[in-house]
């Protein structure tokens, strides 16, 4: 307990002292791991902007494949329309060949018609030019055919829109054979583009998958970087709170040193002040001069001789009293 009253008394401010290092210590730490979440922080963001790189090339390479895999399913669609087609065209010569109507009797398809009518066009062209007749029987025939050919020009722009194959529908047997050709190659073709289309598609979906990953990867790392910036700022307002009282701390401290210096200046030049000799004093100085000129002696020390043993013991007593009160001066 004395060892602590010498230190306190030797050390007034060791109190004041302890707490601003301690804070101090505390800031330090404080800021150390504000650093060290910044630091982390960055490290996890360069690893976000290298993934997200990676997932903006990835991207381009999707964007290549799903143009590829567009341009076969736009493949296997024409495919798929014209086999489709034909086999339509294909179902109504077949109609055609066995003389189907429809259950209400209406007239026949305009292809059938029109088939109709080239081969009776047909006939009667090589029946004119074969046989002979009659000019009133020519001259009938010619006028059949020539109503026929004019409703063949008729049906002729609804044929050809129809039609995907042109054929001979003047023999419907060949007509037919040709369009089940066709109708197998395009069907074929169909399924050819279709197992295509699943590869790329299986090779497509694989990226996508990894685009994915790749995303969540991104998105994680983005996250976690945000977090230890959001730490460190943390830290960072609670350093700043703490360093208000720091500052408080350190500005006590500074005062009381300050009072103390101040004081002790003051005291010391106090204790000088009393203590000059009187060859020290400009007014002793003056005042001896001012005796020399009136009277025209002057003892030595500036005292006459019924002062000198009184001034000793004055001096003297005045001493011990002021070393008593002052106690020992210690400068810092």
């Amino acid at each position: 307990m004395r060892g602590q009253r010498d230190e306190a008394k030797n050390n007034p401010d060791s109190e004041l002292r302890e707490q601003l290092q301690s804070m101090e210590s505390k800031v330090r730490k404080m800021r150390e791991n504000r650093n060290s979440y910044r630091e982390q922080g960055k490290a996890i963001a360069q690893k976000r902007n290298a993934v997200q790189e990676q997932y903006r090339e990835h991207k381009k390479k999707l964007d290549l494949m799903k143009a590829e895999l567009d341009a076969i399913h736009g493949e296997r669609n024409l495919h798929k329309a014209k086999r489709d087609t034909i086999q339509a065209q294909l179902r109504e010569l077949i109609g055609q060949a066995k003389g189907r109507r429809n259950e209400k009797g209406e007239k026949k398809s305009a292809t059938a018609e029109f088939s109709h009518l080239m081969n009776e066009i047909k006939t009667l062209e090589d029946k004119f030019q074969t046989t002979s007749s009659s000019t009133k029987k020519e001259k009938e025939t010619m006028e059949r055919i020539k109503r026929m050919k004019r409703r063949v020009g008729e049906l002729e722009p609804e044929v050809v829109k129809f039609e995907m194959v042109s054929v001979d529908l003047s023999n419907l047997d060949e007509a037919i054979s040709t369009l089940k050709s066709e109708a197998d190659d395009a069907h074929k073709m169909f399924v050819e583009a279709l197992k295509r289309a699943d590869e790329k598609w299986a090779e497509y979906k694989e990226g996508l998958d990894h685009r994915n990953f790749l995303k969540a990867e991104g998105d994680r790392h983005h996250l976690e970087s945000v977090e230890s910036h959001e730490k460190a700022n943390n830290i960072h307002a609670k350093i700043e709170e703490l360093m208000v009282d720091v500052n408080k701390a350190r500005e006590q401290l500074n005062l009381a040193v300050e009072e103390r210096k101040s004081w002790m200046s003051d005291h010391n030049n106090a204790v000088k002040a009393e203590m000059k000799t009187g060859a020290e004093s400009d007014e002793v100085a003056e005042s001896l001069v001012q005796s020399l000129l009136k009277d025209g002696e002057l003892m030595f020390g500036g005292l006459g001789k019924s002062d000198t043993a009184s001034s000793s013991r004055n001096n003297s007593s005045s001493k011990k009293k002021n070393m008593q009160r002052l106690g020992p001066i210690r400068r810092r």
